[in-house]
């Protein structure tokens, strides 16, 4: 009997640091077809890879009722396993997370706003 050995891809979740927004940044442009960074690029605080590779991020954004909440980018390089995985993992940390960006609307928009200024100089 043959066993045939199946290698699954292991992505690793990691916080989004200052250094991963040109990356995050071009990730967006490309899923979003825009040319610029806007307001739904958000604050990314949390991002998947795979090996070296960043595949996805979430990010905290103002929601239509001015709520904060978050949405994820990905390169589509994810199975909907793999998305359900990292949407789980991205609801936990941003419910436990008690920052002001997580927490408070006005801040979060000022967060955005300076990140927007910064990515499109």
């Amino acid at each position: 009997m043959e066993t045939i050995v199946q290698h699954q891809k292991q992505f690793q979740y990691a916080e989004a640091y200052i250094s991963d927004m040109l990356v995050l940044k071009d990730i967006f442009l490309e899923t979003q077809n825009v040319n610029i960074a806007d307001q739904n690029f958000g604050l990314p605080f949390l991002l998947a890879k795979n090996k070296d590779e960043v595949v996805a991020f979430a990010s905290l954004v103002i929601n239509k009722k001015d709520e904060i909440s978050f949405k994820i980018y990905d390169k589509s390089r994810m199975t909907e396993s793999e998305k359900e995985n990292f949407f789980s993992r991205a609801e936990r940390y941003f419910k436990n997370n008690n920052t002001p960006n997580f927490k408070d609307p006005t801040q979060l928009k000022s967060s955005i706003n300076n990140m927007i200024s910064w990515l499109n100089p």
